[in-house]
């Protein structure tokens, strides 16, 4: 489809360029100086979690209801994964709650763990007896950058939520000392 030459290279350095930037942040958490990176870890990282669970959920449906890719077998796994997150992240957000983080941590290990397998699925094709659907898990609708898949996209996307959740978790330790 023509839109998708567009959006999948987007997608695909916002996958990266998000995971990057939680990284960096995540090294000058502890700093006497970054009082503002902590205030955003301890303030709006749920926020953030959602925005990154809620792009990565639209993402999916974009390919599969507009693009037309089939989900394979896989890609099913990891949306059982990132769709109740949304949702649980949104119902947080509007009733101005906070999620355990034991919900977040869960599925988002689990979704990162489906991503990886998945990706290394399509990395070594020659294990495609794994899958059994219509569609081969193996398959590569999307290739950005040499490296960016869908399901690598959707491991960066699982893998920020964990980033997130762990700078919350030591924001919110710093802020008790």
């Amino acid at each position: 489809m023509e839109s998708e030459q567009y959006v999948s290279p987007v997608l695909a350095a916002l996958s990266l360029g998000v995971v990057f930037v939680v990284l960096m942040a995540m090294l000058v958490l502890e700093a006497p100086w970054a009082g503002h990176v902590r205030d955003f870890f301890a303030d709006r990282a749920q926020l953030a979690m959602f925005v990154v669970a809620f792009t990565a959920m639209a993402s999916s449906l974009y390919y599969s209801e507009y693009v037309k890719f089939i989900p394979c077998e896989f890609c099913w796994l990891q949306r059982i994964a990132m769709y109740p997150l949304a949702v649980l992240l949104f119902v947080a957000l509007v009733s101005r709650d906070r999620l355990s983080p034991r919900y977040i941590v869960t599925l988002a290990a689990v979704g990162l763990s489906l991503s990886i397998y998945h990706y290394q699925l399509q990395l070594f094709p020659e294990q495609k007896g794994v899958c059994s659907g219509l569609v081969s898990c193996t398959d590569r609708n999307v290739t950005e950058f040499v490296i960016v898949s869908i399901p690598f996209m959707a491991g960066a996307g699982f893998l920020t939520v964990l980033l997130l959740q762990l700078g919350e978790f030591r924001a919110r330790r710093w802020g008790e000392r």
